[in-house]
């Protein structure tokens, strides 16, 4: 029998290089929030995957870029934490972005990490192969990357490589979890997340990046269905009228995309019901920080 292996590796980019994406294709299961809004990882989202004997464990980390408020600082400091704790780092590149600043500063701090750095390339599908390939040599010129993948998250090509040459680099060891499980997120938290992502399908373009989701209550009835109840936090009324809608059929078409993609998550029938609050500068609280995982920064 093979030996067991069994190691942490994290996912850092730019916001929107498509970690989450690439996240749930490698895990095979919706774990991870996706978005086009940049930003919505908010704190370390851990998916694991089975590869051969080993167990990988995936730490989705919040895009880097430059913070300029209390919470953008907070999920910063939390992506640089979940790099540097991991036995791996994958630094993933938006093939149409690798000459933006953000990317070029990851580039550069990634030089001075002590375990080893993989590149992984996304959206390979939508760029020609010369221009890709003179892309890879570039990045790669003097710069001292284990290896170079070229992927599309989004439909999963080149998915299976990464998850190949992971087997026999993480290190030996016994798996940290059991064999079927795919996230170390409670349901509670991946329940709000799921409402939070269609929150932001909808209201992309209405909708401010501050606002948030709690599960107050996860009940399970007699018959084996969940009942749950979640509040999304907003900071002004007029948010809240467009979380809303007209005679109130926003919120209920956001509760019927999530209630099916919970139910999925769940495996059981879901009664979903949603309130909304506002909660006036709720990023200032330092609670919100300790439920969402993140360190509060000061100042």
């Amino acid at each position: 029998m093979a030996e067991t292996r069994c190691g942490f590796v994290a996912l850092i980019g730019a916001p929107n290089a498509g970690k989450s994406t690439l996240l749930n294709a490698l895990v095979g299961a919706k774990i991870s929030i996706v978005s086009r809004k940049v930003q919505t990882t908010r704190t370390q989202v851990r998916g694991i995957a089975l590869t051969g004997a080993s167990q990988i464990i995936f730490v989705d980390t919040p895009g880097i870029f430059q913070p300029k408020r209390r919470l953008d600082r907070a999920m910063v400091t939390s992506a640089w934490g979940g790099a540097g704790d991991a036995d791996l780092v994958g630094l993933l590149v938006d093939v149409h972005k690798a000459g933006e600043d953000e990317t070029l500063q990851l580039l550069d701090r990634v030089k001075d990490f002590r375990q080893p750095v993989f590149l992984i390339l996304n959206k390979i599908d939508s760029i020609p192969r010369e221009k890709l390939l003179a892309l890879a040599a570039n990045i790669n010129e003097g710069r001292n990357f284990a290896t170079t993948f070229m992927v599309s998250a989004l439909e999963g090509s080149g998915v299976g490589d990464v998850l190949k040459w992971l087997e026999t680099r993480v290190p030996p060891g016994p798996w940290l979890y059991p064999e079927d499980q795919i996230s170390d997120a409670p349901l509670r938290f991946l329940a709000a997340e799921i409402t939070r992502e269609k929150l932001f399908e909808r209201l992309h373009d209405e909708l401010p990046y501050r606002s948030t989701v709690e599960t107050e209550q996860w009940k399970t009835l007699k018959d084996g269905s969940v009942r749950i109840e979640q509040t999304i936090y907003v900071e002004r009324e007029g948010h809240r009228k467009i979380v809303l809608g007209e005679k109130g059929q926003t919120i209920r078409a956001i509760g019927e995309r999530a209630r099916k993609d919970i139910a999925e998550a769940a495996e059981a029938k879901v009664h979903l019901f949603l309130f909304v609050k506002v909660r006036e500068n709720w990023a200032d609280d330092p609670e919100r920080y300790r439920e969402m995982g993140l360190e509060f920064p000061k100042g």
